[in-house]
């Protein structure tokens, strides 16, 4: 995912940067590698930082609106291991971490169904746990409305430039402004070649006209 990788590799950053820990999960098959690459980019900067201390995977779970609710409840049940096997009962920085309620903050990363809208619905609106997250452009304007005084969202980022500003705001160098780069001068030669279009158009119309 061009637009959602850069965000989960720069929120992971600033958890780290605050000495958060991180937990991923996945609702959806390639979130766990996605997970997986993300820390390893990030944690070639932090050496320091540790698996099962600082942060963890917990792996995939098929089930949508459903698992999430059943994490609500106990996310030991339905994550009995993590994404290397190791039990959850044996993850150090999980020892206090029993349910959904347990958990500061959670920032979904979602381009589809299953994804932000579920978390807000549950995670936000049954257990009262803050919900953030990013999703890619063509989604946004869906769920911008959602980030209201009522706060069910607290905040989201918005598709490549909503993370490039992101990655600017925490001091960050990473993919999404860099591919920004490459698409700004994208946009750039296309608005040239209009230009270009419409003087040889100008031009053709008034040759005929003379």
């Amino acid at each position: 995912m061009t637009e959602l990788q850069p965000m989960a590799e720069a929120m992971i950053e600033h958890a780290f940067k605050k000495n958060q820990r991180v937990i991923a999960t996945a609702l959806w098959p390639m979130g766990v590698q996605m997970a997986e690459q993300a820390f390893d980019k990030v944690c070639s900067h932090y050496p320091d930082k540790e698996r099962g201390v600082d942060y963890t995977n917990l792996g995939y779970k098929v089930g949508g609106m459903v698992t999430i609710q059943a994490m609500g409840r106990s996310l030991s049940d339905v994550y009995p291991v993590d994404n290397q096997n190791t039990p959850y009962e044996e993850i150090p920085m999980l020892q206090n971490v029993r349910r959904l309620r347990d958990i500061a903050w959670i920032s979904s990363l979602s381009s589809g169904v299953p994804g932000l809208k579920e978390w807000m619905m549950v995670a936000r609106d049954s257990y009262q746990v803050p919900v953030t997250g990013g999703c890619t452009a063509i989604s946004a304007p869906g769920f911008f409305p959602y980030v209201n005084e009522q706060r069910q969202l607290h905040g989201l980022l918005g598709g490549l430039k909503a993370a490039s500003e992101y990655e600017s705001l925490i001091g960050r160098l990473g993919s999404a402004t860099t591919k920004m780069d490459a698409q700004s001068i994208a946009h750039l030669l296309i608005l040239i070649f209009i230009a270009i279009g419409n003087i040889k158009a100008w031009h053709g119309k008034k040759g005929r006209q003379q």
